[in-house]
């Protein structure tokens, strides 16, 4: 019976397969797709959890496929299947039923309806592979999924400015937690010497204590609470929820009002066995979770608009439940979970008919209000909640202009010659670390982290660089070959099929994108990051290749290059602090990179005057 819960993931991804390469776009043909996958799925759910349940409640665990095994690395997909699971997929198939029938009418005639129903197919992939995952590998696969669909979601009306600039700053904080999990996924490793399964994270916790590595048990703890924050939303990274909800209603109600916003909480559920007896990760949860109630229930109260109003509602709440889990009342985290994710989506589905019906009310039945006498802080409070206490400016401020700033400080890359240069200097360092194997301390040696510096800066370059996008992207490629030339001088062994797994996801991803960009460059000879251009109008194909060659770029789960980076990341020695933050500081920013190329050229107001042109803001 363990082997049925492949199903779970089984039905969504081959939806979304069948769905991607029909040709058929009528709104009748992808409705009867969905409508068969959305019961199939609930029936699925439903009856494993009540087979479950008749089985005693015991948790099922199956391992799915070994992609890669050596004496000190798996990679495996792991199922597994608890309370928190049961919950969770029961709650998630019920609700992807709900939304997926309303959007069926919502979305008609909608020029994307084809594309909403992709993508959304694909995110309950993802979301399954999360809730069932049995392992921080499988975990990560469908973390990773889950950040793009909400990214593609919400530049759902990529014509838009707002809609674009939006899906970038949300994809921004998506990438500090994508790699926080991948920093906790290495210290774990070198805290148990293997790929541990969630079953065994009390073990971990006892290893630690025994070993006397507490420093890295607090450092793994650090790196689970800092992406359960980001993806629930809670301060300081409250202010992305409220512009996610820039996409339809439909999926602004599966994603930021009742799933995806929960995928935090679910987090710290998981993991919860390895830190329940760290009192100051207790209290540091507790502290998050009650600061955000407080301010985000201060920032709904003012808000002028009702979908702002419902993302605070929905991130004061979560942080109640981060303090639930913290106390350890479990069980009510999950009733609470479940209370909020139908409140939010019924909220945001009704949202448009409340929304009319008020301005119909207040057109006839207006009266207006009473001046009051209002204290200096009451009146220090609201503005601070019109203002959204300034969350997002100070996270600009303080977070993504001093690298903007840094990145700048290379112009000197701009230069024709350059990128030759630089190309030629990488190609020779990574020859150079495969082929001959020098007589130096690969721990200690200043090498590694010259050529991961050289990297970060190089990325930068590319992510403040507004010249050509061609440009922009060979640097990214570039730095690919200096990380990979860095662990290579880390490490005194490298397995040669270690470095094709790698090699063989970002060649062909950067030369799709080279070969898209290329075709774009050659309608009117201006591919510049210096503005929007829209191309998706008339290129909608190439956009799509660009998107696949810009995941494939930063390691994203559909080339071998995942399985290579995350096997990349075990030759980075747990002492290694400086070489670890600076490999980070790349795998983050490579990514802001890539999809700034892509909203840049491909999304946004067309710059061509026979295309509609939305509104710069709405």
């Amino acid at each position: 019976m363990n082997q049925l819960l492949v199903l779970f993931i089984a039905i969504p991804f081959l939806a979304f397969l069948i769905s991607l390469f029909w040709q058929n776009k009528s709104e009748k043909a992808i409705g009867k797709l969905v409508r068969f996958t959305k019961v199939l799925y609930i029936l699925v759910s439903v009856s494993f959890a009540i087979w479950w349940m008749i089985n005693g409640l015991k948790p099922v665990s199956y391992q799915l496929a070994t992609l890669y095994q050596t004496d000190h690395f798996v990679f495996a997909f792991e199922l597994f299947y608890d309370e928190v699971t049961a919950v969770f997929s029961v709650i998630g198939a019920l609700l992807f039923f709900l939304v997926a029938t309303f959007s069926k009418y919502y979305m008609h005639r909608d020029q994307g309806y084809k594309r909403f129903f992709n993508t959304i197919l694909l995110f309950a992939a993802g979301y399954n592979f999360i809730i069932l995952s049995g392992n921080f590998e499988t975990l990560f696969i469908g973390w990773e999924i889950k950040g793009v669909c909400s990214f593609l979601l919400i530049a759902f009306y990529r014509n838009r400015y707002l809609p674009v600039k939006n899906a970038f700053k949300a994809i921004s904080y998506y990438r500090i937690s994508d790699v926080s999990l991948m920093l906790a996924m290495w210290m774990m490793h070198h805290l148990t010497q293997q790929n541990i399964l969630f079953s065994e994270l009390s073990n971990a916790k006892v290893l630690a204590v025994q070993t006397g590595n507490t420093a890295m048990a607090a450092f793994i703890v650090c790196m689970l609470i800092l992406p359960a924050a980001i993806k629930s939303a809670q301060i300081p990274f409250t202010s992305w929820l409220p512009r996610a909800m820039e996409g339809p209603t439909s999926s602004s109600a599966i994603f930021y009002g009742s799933l995806s916003v929960h995928i935090g909480v679910f987090l710290l559920l998981r993991t919860h066995p390895f830190w329940e007896d760290m009192l100051w990760a207790k209290i540091a949860i507790i502290v998050i979770g009650a600061a955000t109630a407080i301010v985000a229930t201060l920032i709904a109260r003012v808000q002028p608009t009702v979908k702002t109003q419902i993302a605070y509602s929905s991130a004061a709440q979560i942080g109640l439940m981060f303090i639930e889990v913290a106390l350890g009342f479990h069980w009510l985290v999950l009733i609470h979970f479940a209370g909020n994710a139908f409140l939010r989506t019924y909220q945001l589905l009704v949202s448009p008919s409340v929304l009319n019906y008020l301005v119909h009310h207040q057109y006839f039945h207006y009266t207006a209000p009473q001046q009051k006498p209002v204290s200096r802080l009451a009146a220090t409070i609201y503005m601070l909640g019109i203002k959204e206490w300034h969350l997002d400016r100070m996270m600009f401020a303080y977070l993504w202009s001093p690298f903007k700033w840094l990145g700048k400080q290379f112009g000197f890359l701009q230069t024709k010659m350059m990128p030759g240069i630089v190309a030629v200097v990488g190609i020779a360092f990574f020859i150079f670390g495969q082929t001959v194997k020098m007589d130096i301390p690969y721990q200690n040696s200043a090498l590694p982290l010259l050529l991961m510096s050289i990297a970060l800066a190089v990325i930068l370059f590319a992510f403040s660089y507004r010249g050509s996008a061609i440009k922009a992207w060979s640097y990214l490629f570039i730095s690919h070959l200096f990380l990979i030339a860095a662990v290579l001088f880390n490490a005194a062994h490298i397995n040669t099929i270690e470095i094709v797994f790698y090699v063989s996801g970002i060649i062909p991803a950067f030369l799709l994108g080279y070969y898209c960009l290329n075709k774009i460059k050659a309608i009117d000879n201006d591919i510049s990051l210096n503005r929007f251009h829209g191309y998706v109008y008339e290129q909608e194909n190439t956009g799509l290749l660009f998107l696949f060659s810009a995941i494939g770029l930063l390691g994203f789960p559909v080339t071998a290059a995942f399985v290579g980076l995350d096997v990349f990341f075990t030759y980075v020695h747990s002492d290694q602090y400086v070489l670890i933050a600076l490999m980070a500081l790349s795998l983050l920013f490579i990514e802001l990179s890539a999809f700034r190329i892509l909203l840049r050229i491909f999304m946004g107001p067309h710059k061509k005057l026979d295309h509609p042109v939305a509104f710069r803001s709405s």
